[in-house]
C-alpha cells in the first residue's frame, strides 16, 4: 500500500482540526485542500497546515488530486454535498449523522454505490479500546444471550451554544437535538452491540433552552428483534454535564462503559479486564490516556486501508443509516404518542 490518498476537507468549524490531525497521523494519507464558506477560519487552518483554500465547491471538486472528501458541515447538508462529490469520483466521509432524513441518506448511499466510491460516516467510538474489547468478548460468546442494553448521554449545552449558529437546534440543518447531535454516538454503539430494534416508544421535550425547535431531553423504551429490551436517554439539560454510559447485560456477563472507559466488566467465566492499568478503569473521560483523536485516527486508518484494499470499511453508509433510522422512529413515537415498529 504505497499510494498516498489525498484528502479535501469540507467545512472549517471547531471539529475540522481534529480530523486534519487524525489524517496526518497515519501513513498513506495527506490533507491537501479545504473548502469553506467561512474565509477567516479556513485561511487560519490553511496557513497552519499548508493546505489550499477553496471558496467555490465546483472548483474544489474539480481538483483531480483530491481522492477523498471529509464533510464537516451542518448535518442537513451532508448528503447533498456528498452526492456532488461522489459524482466527481471522490470517496466520501461524513461526520455523524450521515444526514437528517432517510430519503437523502438513501440517495447518498445509492449514488456512491453507482459511482463505485467508498462511503463512510464518523463513528469513532467503535474504535475505542473498550468497545473493541467488548465486541471481541461478545464474538467469543462471553455474554451468552443478550438481555438488556442501555445508552444514556447526560450532558449539558448552554443557551449560548445553541445561539452560536443559526443552524443549531433547527430541524432543517441540525436534524434534531440531544439525540441526533449528542447521543447518536452511543446509540450507534448500542445498535452495533445489541443488534436491530423491533419497536420503540418514546417521549421528547424541550425544557431548559429557548429559541430551539428540537428536544433537549428524550427517553425511549426499546424492544430489540432478539427479544432483549433496552433504554435510551439523550439529555443536554443536565447541568453541569455528567457522562455518556453504555450498559450491556447478558446471561453470562455484563459490561458498563462510562465516558468511553470500562467501568464494570463481569463474566461468569472469570474473564478479567486487564487493559493498561491491569484493573477496571473507574475514572472520568478527562483522565483518558489516549490522545484526543486516537479513535478518529483508528477509524481513518480503517477507511484508508479499505479503499486501498478494495473492501468495505467497518462503518459503511448502510451501518450509519441504522442510528438515523432509530432516532427518527423515536421522534415519530414521541410525536404520535404510540409505539413505532421499525
Amino acid at each position: 500500500m504505497n499510494k498516498t490518498l489525498q484528502f479535501g476537507m469540507i467545512g472549517s468549524g471547531s471539529i475540522t482540526e481534529t480530523h486534519i490531525k487524525s489524517i496526518r497521523s497515519i501513513p498513506n494519507a495527506e490533507v491537501t485542500a479545504i473548502f469553506s464558506r467561512n474565509k477567516e477560519t479556513a485561511e487560519k487552518l490553511a496557513t497552519k497546515y499548508s493546505i489550499q483554500v477553496y471558496s467555490d465547491y465546483e472548483e474544489f471538486l474539480s481538483n483531480d488530486e483530491i481522492d477523498i472528501v471529509t464533510i464537516l458541515t451542518p448535518s442537513g447538508t451532508h448528503a447533498d454535498l456528498g452526492i456532488l462529490a461522489a459524482k466527481k469520483g471522490k470517496h466520501v466521509i461524513v461526520e455523524k449523522p450521515i444526514d437528517t432524513t432517510l430519503a437523502k441518506t438513501n440517495e447518498l448511499i445509492h449514488v456512491c454505490r453507482e459511482a463505485n466510491v467508498t462511503l463512510s460516516c464518523i463513528f469513532q467510538h467503535r474504535f475505542d479500546d473498550a468497545i473493541v474489547d467488548m465486541k471481541n468478548a461478545m464474538n467469543q460468546g462471553e455474554f451468552g444471550q443478550l438481555n438488556f442494553g442501555a445508552a444514556r448521554t447526560t450532558w449539558y449545552r448552554s443557551q449560548e451554544y445553541y445561539d452560536s449558529g443559526a443552524w443549531r437546534g433547527t430541524w432543517e440543518l441540525d436534524g434534531g437535538g440531544a439525540l441526533m447531535n449528542q447521543s447518536i454516538h452511543y446509540i450507534d454503539l448500542l445498535l452495533y452491540l445489541m443488534g436491530p430494534v423491533e419497536e420503540v416508544h418514546a417521549y421528547c421535550a424541550t425544557r431548559a433552552h429557548e429559541r430551539i425547535e428540537v428536544e433537549d431531553i428524550a427517553v425511549a423504551s426499546i424492544k430489540f428483534k432478539s427479544g432483549a429490551l433496552g433504554l435510551i436517554e439523550g439529555n443536554t439539560a443536565a447541568y453541569p454535564g455528567y457522562s455518556a454510559t453504555l450498559d450491556i447485560f447478558g446471561n453470562n456477563g455484563s459490561v458498563i462503559i462510562e465516558n468511553d472507559q470500562v467501568k464494570e466488566w463481569n463474566f461468569k467465566s472469570g474473564n478479567h479486564y486487564t487493559k493498561a492499568s491491569g484493573k477496571v478503569v473507574r475514572t472520568s473521560a478527562s483522565s483518558n490516556k489516549m490522545s484526543s483523536y486516537e479513535s478518529h485516527k483508528r477509524q481513518y486508518q480503517d477507511i484508508v486501508h479499505a479503499i486501498l484494499e478494495k473492501r468495505d470499511p467497518l462503518v459503511t453508509g448502510e451501518e450509519a443509516r441504522k442510528s438515523l433510522e432509530l432516532i427518527l422512529a423515536i421522534y415519530e413515537s414521541a410525536k404520535s404518542g404510540i409505539p413505532v415498529k421499525m
